[in-house]
């Protein structure tokens, strides 16, 4: 399948030596020319380009101000075309997928477009709209934690409260909750789960390990200048020096936290 190409340009010698590289690429098809934001605006709700070579000077509506005036949904990818590099970082504000600074040196150019195509033809692309869309709706409340999780049992689901569980682990794409003497195996990610979670509640301590900051024991430096952390039930996991730092400080204050309140009560 093709990706449906629009390029927007003031300047007939630029759009030309756009269309002209685009020539090129066998997976692109150059659906439209449009000479200023005006005709952008409605060329992309008329006909939905995959990927827009937009430049940002242009009469009655530039470049950035089109994409602005666009409805989320109807945004393509960019790539944007200017002169000037004060322009750049206004253009990342709109989350453009690359910029390309006239006249365009070659080797940029197939740059921009291999990243351009990686975004359109994977999972980038979920994303890319995901943060587009987060950049430009109201600020709403952030959703609440996660409480429980369903497990699978034999034949049955059974839901999983949350306080159960002692620790995480990853599995590929799965992940594995240890409560006590039991497992279970879900699928969905430490990433996800890591998200979804309760910060005060759990912490990630390594790249393949959450745990429940109530179910540790202790804490030992390990020589790398790592640490491990036991859980109550005898588990030793290994804390990495990106998470030891938050882990000790999270401690600390769980522990000053406690103190204080002991003292109140007398």
């Amino acid at each position: 399948m093709k990706i449906r190409v629009l390029v927007v340009d003031d300047e007939p010698l630029a759009r030309q030596g756009v269309t002209l590289r685009l020539q090129r690429y066998p997976d692109l098809e150059v659906i439209g020319e449009c000479t200023n934001g005006r005709e952008a605006q409605a060329f992309i709700l008329a006909h939905k380009p995959d990927l827009v070579f937009l430049d940002i000077q242009m009469p009655y509506m530039n470049g950035i101000d089109v994409l602005r005036t666009l409805p989320p949904t109807e945004h393509p990818f960019v790539i944007f075309l200017t002169a000037f590099d004060e322009y750049v970082m206004r253009a990342f504000e709109v989350h453009a997928i690359d910029y390309l600074l006239k006249p365009v040196d070659e080797a940029r150019f197939s740059a921009a477009l291999q990243h351009a195509r990686r975004v359109l033809g994977n999972q980038e692309q979920k994303e890319y709209r995901e943060r587009l869309e987060r950049l430009l709706k109201p600020q709403q409340a952030p959703p609440q934690p996660l409480r429980q999780i369903a497990v699978r049992i034999g034949k049955q689901v059974r839901f999983l409260d949350v306080k159960e569980i002692d620790w995480i682990e990853a599995q590929g794409d799965y992940a594995e909750i240890h409560v006590g003497t039991r497992t279970h195996l879900i699928r969905e990610s430490l990433n996800t789960l890591d998200d979804q979670l309760d910060s005060d509640a759990f912490l990630r301590i390594h790249r393949g390990a959450i745990v429940r900051l109530n179910r540790i024991a202790g804490i030992s430096s390990l020589p790398n200048r790592d640490c491990c952390v036991t859980l109550r039930d005898g588990t030793s996991l290994r804390v990495s020096r990106t998470y030891s730092n938050h882990l000790r400080k999270l401690l600390r204050n769980q522990i000053q936290a406690q103190s204080a309140a002991s003292r109140s009560e007398t």
